[in-house]
């Protein structure tokens, strides 16, 4: 247990107090564009896949169609600190 503690506090000496605070603004967006996919209905996101690295989201999954992909991608962008948006949806039914 205190081989695990050490390890823990070794690893946030790691992180600088601005990496910290990207990867924490990373999880918000992350947060705030998963929440907006999820709930509109266009894009019924709740089964994708979102990443942010440095305010890039990347987003993965399936959608219904043509407008569903494309909502994703202006919905992202509206998040605050957004750069970019890399959407590899793919439009059609499960395979």
């Amino acid at each position: 247990m205190k081989r695990l503690f050490a390890a823990a506090a070794i690893a946030a000496s790691l992180l600088s107090p601005a990496a910290y605070a990207d990867q924490k603004n990373d999880d918000r967006i992350s947060d705030q564009v998963r929440m907006r996919l999820a709930t509109d209905p266009d894009v019924k996101g709740g089964a994708l896949d979102v990443t942010v690295h440095d305010g890039v989201v990347v987003i993965r999954g399936r959608v219904d169609t043509e407008k569903g992909k494309n909502k994703a991608t202006k919905l992202a962008k509206k998040v605050k600190g957004v750069k970019q948006v890399d959407n590899e949806l793919k439009v059609g039914p499960p395979s």
